[in-house]
């Protein structure tokens, strides 16, 4: 078998199950891509990550030499592709510290304030 564990390879989607989905790498070898390795988040679907026919790339996790079936991640060459897009600027970060000191400052004025309205009433 000339796969190796990490290479980047093409299959196409011949099956999805609730579990996930299997490929075919080439006319002698076929993989599963499990259903947690198809996003970092919850998949409910695993039609809404690939479709039947479609070729997909996918990293290599294992390689079973005696059946010639290899387990594939989908999200595994997601991440790869997110880490070599220029990240976003940082937000700006606020100067002043916002905390409960503007509330302390106004607590006697409004307790003030809330006694003289009870007075009234």
């Amino acid at each position: 078998m000339n796969y190796r564990v990490g290479q980047i390879i093409e299959a196409q989607i011949t099956g999805i199950k609730p579990y996930g989905a299997f490929v075919s790498v080439d006319e002698n070898i076929s993989g599963l891509i499990h259903i947690s390795e198809l996003s970092d988040g919850f998949v409910r679907d695993v039609e809404s990550f690939v479709k039947m026919g479609e070729k997909v790339k996918l990293k290599v996790l294992e390689v079973d030499e005696q059946s010639h079936q290899l387990r594939l991640s989908l999200k595994a060459v997601q991440m790869n592709s997110r880490k070599s897009r220029p990240r976003m600027k940082p937000m700006i970060k606020l100067k002043e510290k916002i905390g409960f000191a503007s509330l302390k400052a106004q607590l006697n004025d409004w307790v003030k304030e809330a006694q003289k309205e009870n007075k009234h009433d």
